[in-house]
This record gives structure tokens, C-alpha cells and sequence, in this order.
């Protein structure tokens, strides 16, 4: 699409945009009845955070959904939040909020285009296939205008894609680069062929720390679709909890979402549990996408030695494996992943920012920060499991 008129609009409730035409624009490659690419972006995963309460009044997270449409058509569409606080989203801005504000600035509310809770790498301008460019620019400007509007300090686009935070860049965004850990399936047909690409040291050390997980006195299923029953939310919950109010004081997701999950996301979820007598002791929930499995909660109700690399990053790799996936991914920070097969990549974020002397500060942090993230990107994966030389190395 060259050009030609653009409407813009922002939406209070998900509901006020059709369900096939959010999903046109967010998984257009899910219309032959396949996975989409990313699950977090759908229609049923967005409702289900709305409609369960763990977004909306008194969360921080308001949904200011925008729609971009050419010709009376949707083209493009945006999930946003406006938000009055820097929980649940992995892109720390918490000294940029304190700085602003210690020289005299409001700076919240702000607005945040993102997934909440869920620092996943994946699309967040959608648009329909053949209107990328337009969509794009459109979505942009109307983030803009809407944070300028509204006298905003800034507006955020969190864990997109490279392509995008490229093209947002030159939109005049600035970029924030960050760093995960995770795991690429190099055509494995066994979890034995991932362990044959490991140096003698690490192969070891992943088949000790295996058999002691597996040895916790029971037995470790994993569970999708329609195998998944009430009872198994039940589980996951109270581990979410216990895990949630040890990380962030207050779990993010309602129980009302889970139950939710169970009637519209059970296919889109991988439940791993340890269980003991039919009972689950410790779980990990897990999203899947067309290519990659998405690694999200974990928690336990009883403590097992290496139940917790079993459970969300062997087990994980078993089933991409299995299943024909290309990755996967196991959550924000960790550098213990490195030893067991996660490799460090470059997350991406984009920024705006209203007061023109803020923003400069801003630019010159990240241009520090960009450079010190490529660093440790470089000398971590230097210093990763993988054997170094051709030759079969022995055990």
C-alpha cells in the first residue's frame, strides 16, 4: 500500500474489535487452521487477560487497544496499555521513572505497547499481509500522538521483533537492545543428538542433574489440549502463586484466567508437571507458537534437587524436539541457563519520549548500554556448552 488515508482509533475493550479481524492482523498465518507464531498476540490470549481482571482497573495496565484501517478495512492493529506503574514488563525503566520525576516530571501514566507479563519476543505492530509498511508508520504515529495528547512523559514498545525495532528506528523511535537466553533446535532428532554437541564436561553434567530430577519419586508428564482438566489449573495456580509472591510480592494473572485458559487457550498451553500418586508437586506452563515453545511459569509445593531444569528447560527441549519446534524460549535473565544449552540473543525495544531534554539523556544511556549488552552477548556465547573443535571429544 503506497498511501491514501489512515484512520486511526483506540479502543477501551478488546471486544470493540471484531475477533477475526484482530487475528487477520496478529496470526494471519493461523488462518489454515495451523499455530500462530506467536500465541500472546491473539485475540483469546489478550480477552482472556481482560476478561479475567488481570488487566484493567486497579492493575496499572488500562487497555488503549489501537486499530489502524484503510478504506473502512483494518489493517493494522496494536495491543497498548496505558500505564501508572513498570511492573510485568522486563524492560526496566524504573531509574528513567525516577530521574524524571527527581527533576520534576510526571512519569506516569505512560503508554506501553506490549504483551503484558510475558517477555517474549514477537510482532507488536500487526498488520495484515501487503500493508507492513503502512500499518507500521500508522500504528507509530497514532502511539505518538495519542502519548502526546494526552501529555504523556513517553510511549514504549516492548520485546518486538528486530525487523520492527529496525524500522521503528527509522521512524525516529529510539532502540533498546536487550539480552535473554535461548535454546535452538540445530535439527536434533534426539535430546541424545542436542548432548552430542556438548563438551564431555557439560554432557555430564546435564545427565547427572537429569536422573536426579527424574529420580524425585515419581513421574513427569506432560500435558496439552484436552488432557489438561480443571484439576491440573488448580496445581498450576498454586504454584503460580507461591512463585509469583516470591518474585513480585503479588501475583500478576487472577484465578479467573486459568480458568479461562481451560476453555479457550488449553491448545495453545504445555503443561510439564512432577507428580507423585497422580498428585503435582511442581509444574511449569508453557505457550506454543507455530516454530517456538514458549517457557512462562514455574513453582513447586515441595523442593526435589534439579526438578526445576527438568520440569522448564529439559523437559521443554524434549518436546521442541519431538514436536518439530525451532526454539525455545525459557523466560528473562538466567545466566545458569548458559550451561545448559541457552545461548544469549539480542531482545529489542523502542521508545519515545516527549521532553526533548530527557530524551537526550535517554539516547546517550542507550547508546552505553547498547554497547555493553553486544559485549557480554559476545563473551557469554564464547563461553557457551558447545564443543569448540570438529573432533569427537570422549567421556
Amino acid at each position: 500500500m503506497d498511501g491514501g488515508q489512515i484512520e486511526i482509533e483506540l479502543h477501551a475493550a478488546l471486544a470493540s474489535v471484531p475477533q477475526e479481524l484482530w487475528d487477520a492482523c496478529a496470526c494471519p498465518e493461523a488462518g489454515d487452521g495451523g499455530r500462530p507464531n506467536d500465541p500472546f498476540t491473539t485475540y483469546r490470549f489478550l480477552n482472556a487477560l481482560e476478561e479475567s481482571g488481570s488487566v484493567g482497573p486497579g492493575t496499572g495496565w488500562q487497555p488503549r487497544y489501537l486499530t489502524a484501517k484503510a478504506d473502512g478495512q483494518i489493517i493494522a492493529v496494536a495491543p497498548m496499555y496505558a500505564k501508572s506503574h513498570s511492573q510485568g514488563e522486563y524492560v526496566f525503566d524504573h531509574n528513567w521513572a525516577h530521574a524524571y520525576e527527581s527533576a520534576g516530571g510526571r512519569y506516569y501514566p505512560k503508554l506501553q505497547m506490549a504483551v503484558p507479563f510475558s517477555p517474549v519476543t514477537g510482532r507488536r505492530f500487526l498488520t495484515r499481509p501487503g500493508f507492513e509498511g503502512a500499518g507500521q508508520a500508522a500504528l507509530v504515529q497514532g502511539m505518538v500522538q495519542v502519548a502526546a495528547d494526552n501529555d504523556l512523559s513517553g510511549a514504549h514498545v516492548t520485546f518486538c521483533s528486530a525487523a520492527e525495532a529496525e524500522a521503528g528506528h527509522e521512524m525516529g523511535l529510539m532502540h533498546r537492545t536487550g539480552q535473554q537466553f535461548h535454546w535452538v533446535n540445530d535439527g536434533y532428532d534426539s535430546f541424545d543428538g542436542f548432548l552430542a554437541a556438548l563438551s564431555a564436561r557439560k554432557r555430564k553434567n546435564i545427565r547427572k542433574e537429569r536422573a536426579r530430577a527424574q529420580g524425585f519419586g515419581g513421574e513427569i508428564v506432560c500435558l496439552t489440549g484436552h488432557d489438561i482438566k480443571p484439576a491440573h489449573w488448580d496445581a498450576m495456580w498454586r504454584f503460580y502463586q507461591d512463585t509469583g509472591a516470591r518474585k513480585w510480592g503479588t501475583p500478576y494473572l487472577t484465578r479467573a484466567f486459568f480458568d479461562i485458559a481451560h476453555e479457550t487457550l488449553r491448545d495453545d498451553i504445555l503443561l510439564i508437571f512432577a507428580q507423585r500418586d497422580g498428585v503435582p508437586v511442581a509444574g511449569a506452563m508453557n505457550m506454543i507458537g507455530r516454530d517456538t515453545l514458549f517457557g512462562r511459569y514455574w513453582g513447586c509445593v515441595e523442593d526435589h534437587a534439579c526438578v526445576h531444569f527438568e520440569l522448564c528447560y529439559y523437559q521443554a527441549m524434549d518436546w521442541a524436539i519431538a514436536h518439530g519446534l525451532t526454539t525455545v524460549e525459557a523466560g528473562a535473565q538466567g545466566e545458569h541457563k548458559l550451561a545448559r544449552g541457552y545461548l544469549p540473543v539480542e531482545t529489542h525495544s523502542l521508545h519515545w519520549i516527549g521532553d526533548a531534554g530527557f530524551r537526550d539523556a535517554v539516547a546517550n544511556f542507550l547508546e552505553a548500554e547498547r554497547r555493553a549488552i553486544n559485549e557480554e552477548i559476545e563473551v557469554l556465547t564464547a563461553w557457551g556448552p558447545f564443543r569448540n573443535v570438529p573432533q569427537e571429544d570422549h567421556e
